[in-house]
């Protein structure tokens, strides 16, 4: 025994863990429908867990929106000749513009700890704004059909997310 430590012991951690008021001693823990699966003390799920579990659920599907939306403006831009019509040269500014705030607005919700919520807040709004302009010249676009819908999908899903932040 080294530096005061105690003796590790083999134990079956599914069934028996050691528990901090007497050392050495192993309470039989056992998961199972007699004990309903939740902790002592947990009869059901609290609103306030509700709530997490539902902003969880809007943010990741605003993310995973922006990055649909992300890929079908990236894609209509690069569909569209670069030395086209003004109406085509617009299609394809438009969605490198919202490929580009999509793709951001992704990032933002990545980066959970890292971004304040007044900056979620503001990056929502621009995001669905850009989708909302984007889908508009998209659909006066022949064959932009799916670029317009993506866009509209990812400002549905960032309204959704605000109101949850709200």
């Amino acid at each position: 025994m080294e530096r005061g430590y105690p003796p590790v012991r083999a134990t079956n951690l599914l069934t028996a863990t050691p528990t901090a008021r007497t050392p050495g001693k192993h309470r039989v823990r056992r998961f199972g429908a007699a004990t309903g699966g939740n902790p002592r003390g947990v009869t059901s799920t609290t609103t306030s867990q509700q709530e997490l579990f539902r902003f969880l659920e809007d943010r990741f599907a605003c993310a995973q929106a922006c990055t649909e939306c992300a890929r079908a403006c990236a894609l209509r831009a690069s569909l569209v000749d670069p030395d086209g019509t003004e109406n085509q040269e617009l299609v394809r500014r438009r969605g490198i513009m919202c490929a580009e705030v999509c793709d951001a607005t992704c990032r933002v919700l990545s980066e959970q700890n890292q971004v304040d919520e007044s900056a979620i807040r503001a990056q929502l709004e621009w995001c669905r704004q850009v989708c909302l302009e984007s889908a508009h010249v998209f659909d006066d676009h022949p064959g932009a059909e799916e670029s317009a819908r993506a866009c509209r999908d990812c400002a549905r899903a960032c309204g959704e997310f605000l109101a949850t932040l709200r």
